[in-house]
């Protein structure tokens, strides 16, 4: 295999079709269990491969290296094999601030809340941290509750306060950000949505 994408369920991914549109070489899908994931970076017999749930964060022990933003947020999404060596990158963050820049998204000083608790939801934490965001809480629907009231934003922890849904409506129901890094509203569930912002 040359390039292409794992994870341990792809069924909604169009990320063949996408590069095989843009790019001449192979790129394939690759459904792994965790021990799977174990032999296929051992073996090394790629390019390069994107990442996706759930091993954003299981990658990283079988890495040579990761950059600086991947060590940041504690998540990566591609790999290179150079001459053997496996390093690790996150480019969902350069994605994210891409979309924040373009929609003219300022969080400085808002309260911001991110749907979610996965590798993605790291990635969305820091880019709201960076940014001098007020308030950041992250959004479970496992979880066992935490401090209602706010996080600093000066926390070097990538561990945000996580609320409950029901939590987030009665005591964050006046967020200024909502940030989905939920599976929720992907192909083939396009209608779906994680939360109603008009209730």
């Amino acid at each position: 295999m040359e390039y292409g994408l794992i994870g341990e369920k792809l069924g909604h991914s169009f990320s063949r079709e996408i590069h095989n549109k843009i790019a001449d070489y192979s790129y394939e899908p690759v459904e792994l269990t965790l021990k799977e994931l174990e032999f296929f970076l051992a073996e090394k017999n790629f390019m390069g491969v994107n990442v996706t749930n759930p091993y954003k964060k299981k990658v990283i022990p079988y890495l040579d290296e990761i950059s600086e933003v991947a060590a940041e947020i504690g998540a990566v999404n591609c790999i290179k094999n150079q001459g053997g060596r496996l390093i690790g990158n996150n480019t969902d963050y350069e994605g994210l601030e891409a979309l924040i820049d373009r929609m003219a998204i300022d969080l400085k000083g808002k309260k911001v809340l991110i749907l979610g608790t996965g590798g993605t939801s790291d990635t969305a934490y820091t880019l709201c941290r960076n940014r001098k965001a007020a308030q950041i809480f992250k959004v479970s629907r496992n979880s066992a509750g935490g401090n209602l009231t706010g996080i600093g934003i000066s926390s070097n922890d990538l561990k945000a306060i996580c609320l409950s849904y029901e939590e987030a409506s009665s005591y964050h129901n006046d967020a200024d950000i909502i940030i989905n890094t939920t599976p929720c509203g992907m192909y083939p569930d396009i209608g779906e949505a994680a939360v109603d912002i008009n209730s």
